[in-house]
């Protein structure tokens, strides 16, 4: 998930009660909930470095612990420090501080597992990837319930009171702008409800509800989460089982078997769901709806390499450490080989979540290089080894 939700639960936790167990416990709360993300210092050795290590070990159990046990000794440190320079008794219980760290910082995979970038949970001794398949990397209505229930609760003082108006004025700006037919499709009752919503909050600020609710305010939200993704899971398991039939039957049309499937969350709509399946030669995409009747329209498919095409693929990840990257984090890799000799084989590779293999440079998640002409000289063995791009529509 993106930091802003992190942040929000993070308070979240503070304010259902963690934020009674010591003095700095809110901060450090805060501080835990976004801490795995300090593997962002791995861009600046390139955009395939991050992907390599992004939601890597410091999103693991280990991490996690790790982190959120220094988080809670460097504030329990500072405050004796402090104390001893101010000649004042120390106010921070360590007890208390690892215990607000650990359950804000236990939050962030948790978050980050329900979308479909997934983690790394059992690093260092496993790579392996979980994929929850939930919620969008961003989601409004985690935004309304979350913040809502810490706006009621936090919104006594004026610099609060605008801190939150400027929030909410900012993301309703963001959801207004984002355009009706990109790849962020929005839907109008998500806008809807988003308006809805902020008034209902403003009218309950009215009734002086944070006020009598407290802390039970930020439980219920915290709460609500679990109802939420609950609800998502019903929604996906619908989605999965309609996908799985429609990818079967495109399968059997090319002579070929299902081996996995994935329905993935869009933006705010469940709904609506994007598929990836993959067989024995080739990886297949696909939007499903669940009311409006699209049900496998449009599917593209991507034949796997194979022979010397496979072979030069398999000498790119030697040979490119992006290439390795890349390959390492594709949860659905495709590749396109296209032989150019005697200048050169030309690998493109995507991860068929989020891209399409493309002749550019590196970024996101596809790539492209050039490797020497070793693995096969004639460029009439283009159409044999280089997979092929095929529209299929559903009958």
């Amino acid at each position: 998930m993106e930091n802003l939700t992190h942040t929000l639960v993070g308070l979240g936790v503070a304010k259902a009660g963690a934020e009674k167990l010591s003095p700095y416990a809110t901060t450090v709360c805060l501080i835990a909930a976004n801490a795995p993300d300090l593997d962002v210092v791995t861009s600046f050795g390139g955009w395939c470095a991050y992907l390599q290590h992004h939601r890597g070990i410091t999103h693991s159990i280990i991490g996690t612990l790790t982190l959120s046990s220094l988080i809670s000794a460097a504030f329990w440190l500072a405050d004796r420090a402090v104390a001893s320079l101010r000649h004042r008794t120390p106010q921070a219980s360590f007890g208390g501080l690892l215990f607000a760290s650990l359950l804000a910082g236990a939050t962030h995979p948790l978050l980050d597992w329900t979308n479909n970038y997934g983690v790394r949970p059992f690093l260092p001794f496993s790579g392996r990837w979980y994929y929850g398949d939930l919620v969008f990397i961003a989601d409004p209505y985690l935004w309304l319930l979350v913040g809502g229930a810490l706006f009621l609760s936090t919104s006594r003082a004026i610099w609060q009171k605008v801190g939150w108006a400027l929030l909410g004025a900012s993301l309703t700006l963001l959801i207004f702008l984002v355009p009706s037919r990109s790849r962020f499709d929005l839907p109008t009752a998500t806008r809807v409800i988003w308006v809805v919503g902020l008034l209902a909050l403003i009218w309950a600020r009215s009734l002086g509800i944070g006020e009598r609710w407290g802390s039970r305010l930020a439980r219920g939200a915290l709460f609500g989460i679990v109802i939420y993704w609950l609800g998502l899971s019903a929604f996906h398991a619908v989605a999965y089982h309609r996908a799985r039939s429609i990818a079967d039957e495109l399968a059997q049309a090319q002579g070929e078997s299902v081996a996995r499937l994935a329905a993935m969350p869009t933006l705010a709509n469940p709904m609506r769901w994007q598929v990836v399946f993959e067989t024995d030669r080739a990886s297949y995409r696909f939007d499903l709806a669940l009311i409006d009747g699209m049900k496998g329209d449009g599917a593209v498919r991507y034949e796997k390499p194979r022979g010397l095409a496979a072979e030069v693929l398999a000498r790119a990840a030697i040979a490119d450490r992006c290439v390795a990257a890349l390959l390492g984090f594709a949860r659905f890799p495709i590749a396109r080989v296209v032989f150019d000799c005697p200048n050169g084989v030309e690998v493109r590779l995507a991860d068929l979540r989020y891209a399409e293999p493309r002749p550019e440079a590196r970024r996101g998640f596809s790539l492209a290089v050039t490797l020497p002409c070793q693995l096969g000289s004639s460029s009439d063995q283009s159409d044999k080894a280089s997979s092929a791009t095929t529209s299929l529509c559903r009958r």
